[in-house]
């Protein structure tokens, strides 16, 4: 991969901050966003000389135009533009207040339309860019049903990136539109989830939690090689397919 600017939300931690310390030590250009400020320094401290901090609630429209406004007045332009912002809830349907569900919208889908919709011009204009929006399985697949509203967030946006993707394909093939769907990753995300963390579902233990770094590998190669979608747990297709296959029987063994 030569050298790219590369911007990425939620950065302070996790897959972000993973992702931001691979690509720094690479040499690309970092614009990294988050709203935690001392974190998001310290990443980018990590990151190599190439990497701007940049305090952002992606939650607001103008806080990411900001954020591309600022990484093009540093680097000049954007070759990547990654949506990594999120956040999980631990609530079942019935449990769901108003505000749990618009938060999770919030977080998990109106902060990568904004991104999308904040750079989509800036590429448009340049005839090329990456759009990487990272997603969950469970949004594909209802593993864990107390991931309620997240799940419901995440397949909004995984329609989202597929529409977007077939826009772009006859006017701007240069444009790159992915979607990357982890598994369970170890990292912050459990303890941050609101309303808590219950113990695994049944369903979820078939797939093994992967550590930051074997999903940042992906990306990194997504990158490089662009794809419409990319599952990072090797156990994921398996799973879609036996659920697409048939759902009555698939639902049957998450109640075991």
């Amino acid at each position: 991969m030569s050298d790219k600017v590369v911007v990425i939300t939620g950065a302070s931690s996790g897959i972000g901050a993973a992702l931001a310390r691979q690509l720094g030590a690479q040499g690309h250009g970092l614009a990294l966003a988050a709203r935690r400020e001392q974190e998001l320094q310290c990443v980018a401290a990590q990151s190599g000389p190439m990497a701007l901090a940049i305090v952002a609630d992606v939650r607001r429209r103008s806080d990411v135009d900001q954020l591309r406004d600022a990484a093009i007045a540093r680097f000049g332009h954007i070759d990547v533009w990654i949506n990594n912002a999120g956040r999980g809830i631990g609530r079942k349907v019935a449990d769901l207040t108003d505000e749990d569900f618009d938060e999770m919208m919030a977080v998990n889908v109106k902060s990568a339309l904004y991104g999308m919709q904040s750079v989509l011009p800036h590429f448009q204009e340049r005839g090329t860019g990456h759009i990487i929006n990272v997603s969950s399985f469970l949004g594909r697949v209802p593993l864990v049903a107390y991931r309620s509203a997240y799940s419901a967030a995440k397949a909004a946006l995984n329609s989202l990136t597929a529409n977007l993707r077939m826009d772009l394909r006859a006017t701007h093939p240069g444009i790159h539109v992915s979607l990357v769907m982890p598994g369970i990753v170890d990292t912050e995300f459990a303890r941050n989830a609101l309303g808590g963390t219950p113990p695994p579902a049944p369903g979820a233990r078939s797939m093994l939690p992967q550590a930051p770094n074997d999903v940042v590998r992906m990306i990194v190669a997504l990158i490089d090689h662009p794809q419409p979608e990319i599952c990072t747990n090797p156990a994921s297709p398996d799973i879609a397919r036996r659920y697409f296959q048939d759902v009555a029987a698939f639902e049957a063994t998450l109640k075991a």
